[in-house]
Protein backbone atom coordinates (compact mmCIF):
# COMPACT_ATOMS: atom_id res chain seq x y z
CA UNK A 1 0.00 0.00 0.00
CA UNK A 2 2.87 2.27 0.04
CA UNK A 3 4.51 3.25 -2.99
CA UNK A 4 8.04 4.65 -3.54
CA UNK A 5 9.73 6.80 -1.58
CA UNK A 6 7.27 5.65 1.48
CA UNK A 7 4.53 7.61 0.02
CA UNK A 8 1.37 6.25 0.40
CA UNK A 9 -0.09 4.85 -2.70
CA UNK A 10 -3.83 6.25 -4.39
CA UNK A 11 -5.61 3.06 -3.12
CA UNK A 12 -5.70 4.05 0.03
CA UNK A 13 -7.62 7.11 -0.58
CA UNK A 14 -9.82 4.80 -2.29
CA UNK A 15 -10.66 2.47 0.13
CA UNK A 16 -10.83 5.09 2.72
CA UNK A 17 -13.36 6.87 0.15
CA UNK A 18 -15.30 3.38 -0.76
CA UNK A 19 -15.51 2.75 3.26
CA UNK A 20 -17.29 5.91 3.61
CA UNK A 21 -19.59 5.53 0.90
CA UNK A 22 -20.68 2.18 2.32
CA UNK A 23 -20.99 3.54 5.91
CA UNK A 24 -23.20 6.13 4.20
CA UNK A 25 -25.53 4.43 2.25
CA UNK A 26 -26.20 2.06 5.52
CA UNK A 27 -26.30 4.93 7.69
CA UNK A 28 -28.96 7.14 6.25
CA UNK A 29 -31.78 5.16 5.91
CA UNK A 30 -31.83 4.01 8.95
CA UNK A 31 -31.37 7.83 10.38
CA UNK A 32 -34.19 8.66 7.78
CA UNK A 33 -36.37 5.63 9.33
CA UNK A 34 -35.40 6.89 12.99
CA UNK A 35 -36.46 10.56 12.40
CA UNK A 36 -39.54 8.99 10.76
CA UNK A 37 -40.57 7.35 13.59
CA UNK A 38 -40.98 10.51 15.61
CA UNK A 39 -43.21 12.47 13.20
CA UNK A 40 -46.76 12.65 12.47
CA UNK A 41 -48.67 11.54 9.35
CA UNK A 42 -49.75 14.43 8.00
CA UNK A 43 -45.87 15.47 8.04
CA UNK A 44 -44.83 12.76 6.70
CA UNK A 45 -47.29 12.85 3.93
CA UNK A 46 -45.98 16.20 3.12
CA UNK A 47 -42.38 16.01 3.33
CA UNK A 48 -39.35 13.98 3.49
CA UNK A 49 -37.56 13.27 6.42
CA UNK A 50 -34.62 15.98 5.79
CA UNK A 51 -37.11 18.21 6.16
CA UNK A 52 -37.86 17.61 9.85
CA UNK A 53 -36.12 20.63 11.15
CA UNK A 54 -38.05 22.77 8.77
CA UNK A 55 -41.63 24.35 8.60
CA UNK A 56 -43.30 22.06 5.88
CA UNK A 57 -46.22 23.59 3.74
CA UNK A 58 -49.24 21.95 2.69
CA UNK A 59 -52.21 22.95 1.28
CA UNK A 60 -55.55 22.84 3.05
CA UNK A 61 -59.23 23.92 3.11
CA UNK A 62 -61.79 24.73 5.43
CA UNK A 63 -65.49 25.38 5.21
CA UNK A 64 -67.19 28.57 7.23
CA UNK A 65 -69.83 28.27 9.36
CA UNK A 66 -73.18 28.58 8.69
CA UNK A 67 -74.49 32.55 9.17
CA UNK A 68 -75.70 34.98 9.12
CA UNK A 69 -72.84 36.05 11.56
CA UNK A 70 -72.79 38.64 14.29
CA UNK A 71 -74.45 41.52 13.43
CA UNK A 72 -72.67 45.45 14.56
CA UNK A 73 -73.88 48.59 15.44
CA UNK A 74 -73.91 50.24 12.40
CA UNK A 75 -76.15 47.26 10.80
CA UNK A 76 -73.27 45.17 9.20
CA UNK A 77 -72.69 41.61 10.30
CA UNK A 78 -69.33 39.84 10.58
CA UNK A 79 -68.47 36.55 11.04
CA UNK A 80 -65.14 35.33 12.07
CA UNK A 81 -62.84 32.14 13.46
CA UNK A 82 -59.82 30.33 12.72
CA UNK A 83 -58.50 28.10 9.91
CA UNK A 84 -55.60 26.65 11.95
CA UNK A 85 -57.31 25.33 15.36
CA UNK A 86 -53.80 23.10 16.02
CA UNK A 87 -51.69 26.01 15.43
CA UNK A 88 -49.04 27.29 12.62
CA UNK A 89 -49.26 30.12 10.15
CA UNK A 90 -50.77 30.61 6.98
CA UNK A 91 -48.43 31.41 3.79
CA UNK A 92 -51.60 32.40 1.55
CA UNK A 93 -54.76 31.69 0.21
CA UNK A 94 -57.29 32.09 -1.90
CA UNK A 95 -60.88 31.72 -2.75
CA UNK A 96 -60.37 28.50 -4.94
CA UNK A 97 -58.72 25.36 -5.11
CA UNK A 98 -57.35 26.56 -8.41
CA UNK A 99 -55.54 29.86 -6.76
CA UNK A 100 -55.08 28.76 -3.15
CA UNK A 101 -51.60 31.33 -3.35
CA UNK A 102 -53.81 34.13 -4.97
CA UNK A 103 -53.37 36.07 -1.74
CA UNK A 104 -51.27 36.83 1.14
CA UNK A 105 -51.93 37.14 4.99
CA UNK A 106 -53.45 40.27 6.24
CA UNK A 107 -54.84 41.56 2.45
CA UNK A 108 -58.54 42.69 2.45
CA UNK A 109 -60.37 40.35 -0.42
CA UNK A 110 -63.53 41.22 -1.74
CA UNK A 111 -65.91 38.09 -2.13
CA UNK A 112 -68.76 39.74 -3.77
CA UNK A 113 -72.16 41.81 -3.27
CA UNK A 114 -70.06 43.97 -0.71
CA UNK A 115 -68.78 41.26 1.65
CA UNK A 116 -65.18 41.13 2.03
CA UNK A 117 -62.65 39.00 3.77
CA UNK A 118 -59.74 38.83 5.82
CA UNK A 119 -57.19 36.06 6.57
CA UNK A 120 -54.25 36.91 8.98
CA UNK A 121 -51.02 35.26 9.17
CA UNK A 122 -51.84 33.10 12.50
CA UNK A 123 -54.78 31.89 10.71
CA UNK A 124 -57.83 33.45 12.23
CA UNK A 125 -60.30 35.09 9.34
CA UNK A 126 -62.79 37.82 9.57
CA UNK A 127 -66.00 38.28 6.99
CA UNK A 128 -67.92 41.49 6.90
CA UNK A 129 -70.81 42.04 5.10
CA UNK A 130 -73.68 44.80 4.75
CA UNK A 131 -76.39 41.68 5.44
CA UNK A 132 -76.62 38.44 7.00
CA UNK A 133 -74.00 36.31 5.90
CA UNK A 134 -74.33 32.94 4.15
CA UNK A 135 -71.54 31.09 5.08
CA UNK A 136 -70.88 27.70 4.45
CA UNK A 137 -67.90 28.47 2.10
CA UNK A 138 -64.91 26.96 2.03
CA UNK A 139 -61.34 29.01 2.41
CA UNK A 140 -58.30 27.78 0.43
CA UNK A 141 -55.14 28.09 2.36
CA UNK A 142 -51.39 27.28 2.44
CA UNK A 143 -50.35 26.26 5.58
CA UNK A 144 -46.63 26.05 7.20
CA UNK A 145 -46.43 23.59 9.82
CA UNK A 146 -43.48 24.24 12.34
CA UNK A 147 -41.35 21.33 13.36
CA UNK A 148 -43.08 18.69 15.97
CA UNK A 149 -42.48 15.39 16.95
CA UNK A 150 -44.29 12.98 18.85
CA UNK A 151 -44.60 9.61 21.20
CA UNK A 152 -47.62 8.67 20.08
CA UNK A 153 -46.21 6.68 17.43
CA UNK A 154 -44.28 4.40 19.88
CA UNK A 155 -46.69 4.80 22.58
CA UNK A 156 -49.33 2.42 19.65
CA UNK A 157 -46.59 -0.09 19.17
CA UNK A 158 -45.52 -1.07 22.01
CA UNK A 159 -49.10 -0.54 24.12
CA UNK A 160 -50.99 -1.83 21.41
CA UNK A 161 -53.84 -4.71 22.83
CA UNK A 162 -51.57 -7.77 22.76
CA UNK A 163 -48.25 -6.29 21.98
CA UNK A 164 -46.17 -6.58 24.99
CA UNK A 165 -47.73 -10.53 24.43
CA UNK A 166 -46.69 -10.80 21.51
CA UNK A 167 -42.88 -9.37 22.24
CA UNK A 168 -42.72 -12.77 24.70
CA UNK A 169 -43.43 -14.80 22.41
CA UNK A 170 -40.80 -13.80 19.70
CA UNK A 171 -38.29 -14.44 22.60
CA UNK A 172 -40.01 -17.56 23.24
CA UNK A 173 -39.27 -18.59 19.53
CA UNK A 174 -35.92 -17.16 19.35
CA UNK A 175 -33.62 -18.06 22.10
CA UNK A 176 -34.69 -21.82 21.64
CA UNK A 177 -34.27 -21.42 17.37
CA UNK A 178 -31.14 -20.35 18.51
CA UNK A 179 -29.83 -22.73 20.91
CA UNK A 180 -31.03 -25.65 19.77
CA UNK A 181 -29.15 -25.67 16.35
CA UNK A 182 -26.06 -24.53 18.06
CA UNK A 183 -26.15 -27.67 20.49
CA UNK A 184 -26.58 -30.15 17.59
CA UNK A 185 -24.54 -28.27 15.42
CA UNK A 186 -21.64 -28.38 17.82
CA UNK A 187 -21.65 -32.07 18.15
CA UNK A 188 -21.94 -32.85 14.16
CA UNK A 189 -18.86 -30.09 13.59
CA UNK A 190 -16.83 -31.90 16.12
CA UNK A 191 -17.70 -35.42 14.79
CA UNK A 192 -16.81 -33.94 10.82
CA UNK A 193 -13.23 -32.14 12.24
CA UNK A 194 -11.65 -34.59 14.22
CA UNK A 195 -13.54 -38.47 14.33
CA UNK A 196 -13.16 -40.45 11.80
CA UNK A 197 -15.93 -42.34 10.76
CA UNK A 198 -16.87 -44.06 7.20
CA UNK A 199 -18.63 -41.40 4.37
CA UNK A 200 -17.42 -38.52 6.47
CA UNK A 201 -16.05 -36.87 3.74
CA UNK A 202 -19.90 -37.62 1.62
CA UNK A 203 -21.60 -35.97 4.69
CA UNK A 204 -20.00 -33.14 4.80
CA UNK A 205 -20.40 -33.03 1.19
CA UNK A 206 -24.40 -32.91 1.57
CA UNK A 207 -24.09 -30.32 4.70
CA UNK A 208 -22.08 -28.11 2.06
CA UNK A 209 -24.91 -28.67 -0.23
CA UNK A 210 -27.93 -28.07 1.65
CA UNK A 211 -26.43 -24.51 2.19
CA UNK A 212 -27.95 -23.73 -1.18
CA UNK A 213 -31.37 -25.03 -0.84
CA UNK A 214 -33.50 -21.87 -0.65
CA UNK A 215 -36.63 -21.69 2.53
CA UNK A 216 -39.07 -21.40 0.07
CA UNK A 217 -38.48 -24.26 -1.55
CA UNK A 218 -38.60 -27.01 1.55
CA UNK A 219 -40.89 -25.47 3.51
CA UNK A 220 -44.20 -26.91 2.12
CA UNK A 221 -42.58 -30.56 2.33
CA UNK A 222 -41.64 -29.64 5.40
CA UNK A 223 -44.64 -28.41 7.23
CA UNK A 224 -46.40 -31.40 5.34
CA UNK A 225 -44.14 -34.15 6.80
CA UNK A 226 -44.52 -32.05 10.22
CA UNK A 227 -48.72 -32.53 9.92
CA UNK A 228 -48.59 -36.37 8.93
CA UNK A 229 -46.69 -36.98 12.64
CA UNK A 230 -50.05 -36.33 13.92
CA UNK A 231 -51.13 -39.18 16.11
CA UNK A 232 -48.03 -40.86 15.66
CA UNK A 233 -46.64 -40.65 18.92
CA UNK A 234 -48.18 -42.11 21.93
CA UNK A 235 -46.39 -41.62 25.64
CA UNK A 236 -47.56 -41.99 28.96
CA UNK A 237 -48.59 -38.01 30.79
CA UNK A 238 -46.56 -38.65 33.71
CA UNK A 239 -42.82 -39.25 31.70
CA UNK A 240 -40.81 -36.64 31.37
CA UNK A 241 -41.23 -36.79 27.41
CA UNK A 242 -45.30 -36.55 28.17
CA UNK A 243 -44.94 -34.01 30.40
CA UNK A 244 -42.50 -31.58 27.96
CA UNK A 245 -44.74 -32.34 25.17
CA UNK A 246 -47.61 -30.96 27.88
CA UNK A 247 -45.68 -28.29 28.51
CA UNK A 248 -45.54 -26.90 24.73
CA UNK A 249 -48.71 -27.54 24.34
CA UNK A 250 -47.87 -30.41 21.63
CA UNK A 251 -50.44 -33.30 22.92
CA UNK A 252 -53.75 -34.35 23.19
CA UNK A 253 -55.00 -36.28 26.32
CA UNK A 254 -56.54 -39.45 25.59
CA UNK A 255 -58.46 -41.17 27.97
CA UNK A 256 -56.33 -44.12 29.47
CA UNK A 257 -53.84 -41.57 30.80
CA UNK A 258 -51.73 -41.28 27.37
CA UNK A 259 -50.22 -38.08 25.59
CA UNK A 260 -51.43 -38.69 22.05
CA UNK A 261 -49.91 -37.05 18.73
CA UNK A 262 -48.54 -33.44 18.12
CA UNK A 263 -49.87 -30.12 17.09
CA UNK A 264 -48.60 -28.78 13.78
CA UNK A 265 -49.03 -25.05 15.12
CA UNK A 266 -47.00 -25.33 18.14
CA UNK A 267 -43.75 -23.94 19.32
CA UNK A 268 -41.77 -27.30 19.37
CA UNK A 269 -43.04 -27.17 15.33
CA UNK A 270 -41.20 -23.65 14.64
CA UNK A 271 -38.59 -25.00 17.00
CA UNK A 272 -37.98 -27.65 14.91
CA UNK A 273 -38.08 -25.77 11.80
CA UNK A 274 -35.79 -23.31 12.37
CA UNK A 275 -33.79 -25.80 13.37
CA UNK A 276 -33.17 -27.32 10.90
CA UNK A 277 -33.26 -24.88 8.20
CA UNK A 278 -30.05 -23.33 10.65
CA UNK A 279 -28.08 -26.62 11.18
CA UNK A 280 -26.22 -26.38 7.82
CA UNK A 281 -24.83 -23.22 7.94
CA UNK A 282 -24.24 -23.68 11.93
CA UNK A 283 -22.06 -27.52 11.02
CA UNK A 284 -20.42 -25.25 8.27
CA UNK A 285 -18.89 -22.52 10.07
CA UNK A 286 -18.38 -24.57 13.48
CA UNK A 287 -16.58 -27.54 11.60
CA UNK A 288 -14.43 -24.83 10.07
CA UNK A 289 -13.66 -23.01 13.01
CA UNK A 290 -12.87 -26.63 14.97
CA UNK A 291 -10.25 -27.80 11.56
CA UNK A 292 -7.92 -24.84 12.84
CA UNK A 293 -7.71 -25.54 16.37
CA UNK A 294 -3.68 -27.28 16.61
CA UNK A 295 -3.84 -31.09 16.28
CA UNK A 296 -1.22 -30.92 19.35
CA UNK A 297 -3.73 -29.96 21.79
CA UNK A 298 -5.86 -32.51 20.31
CA UNK A 299 -3.43 -35.24 20.99
CA UNK A 300 -2.05 -34.55 24.43
CA UNK A 301 -5.32 -34.89 25.46
CA UNK A 302 -6.06 -38.39 24.21
CA UNK A 303 -2.29 -39.59 25.52
CA UNK A 304 -3.37 -38.09 28.58
CA UNK A 305 -6.72 -40.48 28.79
CA UNK A 306 -9.14 -37.54 28.28
CA UNK A 307 -12.14 -39.27 26.04
CA UNK A 308 -13.77 -37.67 23.25
CA UNK A 309 -16.82 -35.68 24.80
CA UNK A 310 -14.01 -34.55 27.44
CA UNK A 311 -12.43 -33.15 24.59
CA UNK A 312 -15.16 -31.51 22.98
CA UNK A 313 -16.29 -30.20 26.43
CA UNK A 314 -13.19 -29.09 28.34
CA UNK A 315 -11.11 -28.09 24.99
CA UNK A 316 -12.93 -27.88 21.68
CA UNK A 317 -16.02 -25.74 23.22
CA UNK A 318 -14.25 -22.87 25.08
CA UNK A 319 -11.77 -22.62 22.22
CA UNK A 320 -14.95 -22.39 19.77
CA UNK A 321 -16.86 -19.57 21.45
CA UNK A 322 -16.19 -16.90 19.04
CA UNK A 323 -17.90 -19.03 15.94
CA UNK A 324 -20.23 -20.12 18.32
CA UNK A 325 -21.34 -16.27 19.32
CA UNK A 326 -20.81 -15.30 15.28
CA UNK A 327 -23.46 -17.93 14.58
CA UNK A 328 -25.82 -17.19 17.65
CA UNK A 329 -25.78 -13.90 16.23
CA UNK A 330 -26.79 -14.33 12.36
CA UNK A 331 -29.34 -17.30 14.36
CA UNK A 332 -31.15 -15.00 16.35
CA UNK A 333 -31.42 -12.09 13.90
CA UNK A 334 -32.94 -14.45 11.52
CA UNK A 335 -35.33 -16.27 14.48
CA UNK A 336 -36.30 -12.66 15.64
CA UNK A 337 -37.09 -11.16 12.65
CA UNK A 338 -38.70 -14.09 11.10
CA UNK A 339 -42.52 -14.05 9.10
CA UNK A 340 -42.72 -16.66 6.97
CA UNK A 341 -41.81 -19.45 9.08
CA UNK A 342 -43.92 -18.06 11.98
CA UNK A 343 -46.94 -17.50 9.84
CA UNK A 344 -46.71 -21.46 8.51
CA UNK A 345 -45.70 -22.80 11.84
CA UNK A 346 -47.27 -21.18 14.53
CA UNK A 347 -51.31 -21.08 15.33
CA UNK A 348 -53.00 -17.55 13.88
CA UNK A 349 -54.41 -17.28 17.16
CA UNK A 350 -53.87 -13.41 18.99
CA UNK A 351 -52.03 -15.28 21.86
CA UNK A 352 -49.59 -17.23 19.50
CA UNK A 353 -48.44 -14.21 17.73
CA UNK A 354 -45.07 -13.04 17.45
CA UNK A 355 -44.20 -9.67 16.98
CA UNK A 356 -43.53 -9.64 13.22
CA UNK A 357 -47.06 -11.43 12.57
CA UNK A 358 -48.90 -8.76 15.41
CA UNK A 359 -47.26 -5.66 13.96
CA UNK A 360 -48.59 -7.13 10.41
CA UNK A 361 -52.30 -7.02 11.52
CA UNK A 362 -51.39 -3.61 13.52
CA UNK A 363 -50.45 -1.85 10.14
CA UNK A 364 -53.42 -3.44 8.00
CA UNK A 365 -53.10 -5.19 5.07
CA UNK A 366 -52.13 -2.35 2.74
CA UNK A 367 -49.53 -0.74 5.12
CA UNK A 368 -50.28 2.61 4.65
CA UNK A 369 -49.00 3.99 8.12
CA UNK A 370 -45.22 4.52 7.62
CA UNK A 371 -45.03 6.91 11.28
CA UNK A 372 -46.28 2.74 12.46
CA UNK A 373 -43.55 0.89 10.52
CA UNK A 374 -41.15 3.34 11.32
CA UNK A 375 -41.57 2.78 15.06
CA UNK A 376 -42.45 -0.36 14.62
CA UNK A 377 -38.46 -0.86 12.92
CA UNK A 378 -36.93 0.53 15.39
CA UNK A 379 -38.86 -1.52 18.65
CA UNK A 380 -38.31 -5.04 16.38
CA UNK A 381 -34.33 -4.35 16.10
CA UNK A 382 -33.61 -2.69 19.77
CA UNK A 383 -32.67 -6.84 20.67
CA UNK A 384 -30.84 -8.20 18.18
CA UNK A 385 -29.00 -4.69 18.16
CA UNK A 386 -28.41 -5.36 21.92
CA UNK A 387 -26.79 -8.95 21.12
CA UNK A 388 -24.88 -7.57 17.95
CA UNK A 389 -23.05 -5.15 20.29
CA UNK A 390 -22.63 -7.54 22.85
CA UNK A 391 -21.66 -10.12 20.93
CA UNK A 392 -19.81 -8.34 18.20
CA UNK A 393 -15.93 -8.61 19.07
CA UNK A 394 -16.25 -12.22 18.12
CA UNK A 395 -18.39 -12.00 15.01
CA UNK A 396 -15.00 -11.47 12.92
CA UNK A 397 -13.16 -14.08 14.19
CA UNK A 398 -15.95 -16.46 13.43
CA UNK A 399 -16.65 -15.68 10.28
CA UNK A 400 -12.86 -15.73 9.27
CA UNK A 401 -13.13 -19.40 10.88
CA UNK A 402 -10.74 -21.50 8.91
CA UNK A 403 -10.20 -18.82 6.26
CA UNK A 404 -6.23 -19.52 7.10
CA UNK A 405 -3.67 -22.12 7.79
Amino acid sequence: MFAIGGRKSPLVWAVHLSVLLLVLLWTLPTAGLFITSFRTADQIAVSGWWTALSSSERNQVTRLPDGPGTQATDGSYTLSGTVLPDGGSVVAWGKTSLKPKAFTPGETVDMGDGVTMVVQANGSYTMTGPKALDGGGRIFFTAATPPSFTLANYSKVLFANGMLRAFINSFTVAIPSTVIPILVAAYAAFALAWMKFPGRALLLAVVVGLLVVPLQLSLIPILRLYNNLHDLTLVPDKSLIGQLIDLSGLGTHSDDGTMVGFSSKSYLGIWLAHTGFGLPLAIYLLRNYMVGIPRDIIESSRVDGATDFQIFRKIILPLSFPALASFAIFQFLWTWNDLLVATVFLSHQADSLVMTAKLKDLMGSRGGEWEILAASAFVSISVPLLVFFGLQRYLVRGLLAGSVK
